[in-house]
């Protein structure tokens, strides 16, 4: 169970560009002075020429990823577990490892007739760099994470509760509507990609006050436009479709406004 914990996860192309260069130029480092196998035969041009294209394996193998992996975290309910990361890492290190074996076999060792065998490149160097540079790209994946987490909560909204009564923190978007409910609000939200509902203690007078940005299309009814869909009518009755199927009417004294407001924001 452990293993699907949720895992802070960043889908920043920019931020893991960054990591992506870093790695490259860790390996190079790495590789330079360590000197595993007979690099140390190696001239410093020799070294300059094919060291490089060591990191430019691991970044490149990091970066041809981020596309599965945004895709993967869309598909996967914008949660991003323990599971998925450390799949994520051991598939990179795979196709890593492949293609640095491939470099060493057709770019470096070309024209020589003895190269290595996998299993002692394996031993001596690949297994040993990816030892060192996996703790690395977790710490940076994990810190990277971490901030786009604290970034999306400081833009998070609330809405409180009367008195002591708890209220509910998410973001404006994933509001899809509101309704009254005797001496409570019930607010109809998106976790991912399912639909919650929650009882506050609240009028929805104070929250149509509160957030001018929500639509009030009925005394007892607030809508975010973001999440409509299309109109419907009902034996003369108005009725706006939102995300997930949800009805909500429309009164008479508010269908000019909403038609007026919906009109611009969908245009």
């Amino acid at each position: 169970m452990m293993l699907k914990t949720p895992y802070p996860f960043d889908p920043s192309l920019k931020h893991h560009a960054i990591i992506g260069l870093l790695l490259a130029l860790w390996i190079f480092v790495f590789l330079f002075f360590s000197e595993p196998l007979d690099v140390n035969q190696f001239s410093f041009k020799e070294k300059l020429t094919y060291l490089p294209g060591y990191g430019m394996v691991g970044g490149f193998c990091y970066l041809i990823f981020l596309p599965f992996q945004r895709f993967l975290h869309k598909s996967l309910y914008s949660c991003w577990t323990i599971l998925n990361e450390i799949v994520f890492l051991l598939s990179f290190c795979v196709l890593a490892i492949t293609i640095a074996r491939l470099y060493y076999l057709y770019i470096i060792m070309a024209n020589e007739r003895y190269p290595y065998t996998l299993g002692y490149m394996l031993k001596t160097i690949l297994l040993p760099a990816a030892a060192t540079i996996l703790p690395i790209i977790t710490v940076a994946r994990y810190a990277f994470g971490k901030y786009y987490e604290k970034q999306l909560n400081n833009q998070k909204i609330e809405i409180k509760g009367s008195g002591n009564y708890e209220g509910l923190r998410l973001h404006f978007n994933d509001i899809v509507g509101i309704k009254s409910s005797d001496n409570y609000i019930e607010v109809q939200y998106l976790s991912g990609n399912a639909l919650k509902k929650t009882l506050i203690r609240n009028k929805l007078s104070v929250i149509d006050k509160e957030f001018p940005k929500l639509i009030r299309t009925h005394r007892s009814h607030l809508i975010n436009p973001y999440h409509f869909r299309q109109w419907k009518t009902d034996n003369g009755k108005y009725i706006l479709i939102l995300s997930h199927d949800i009805k909500t009417p429309v009164s008479k004294t508010y269908l000019q406004d909403v038609k007026s407001i919906l009109d611009s924001t969908t245009n």
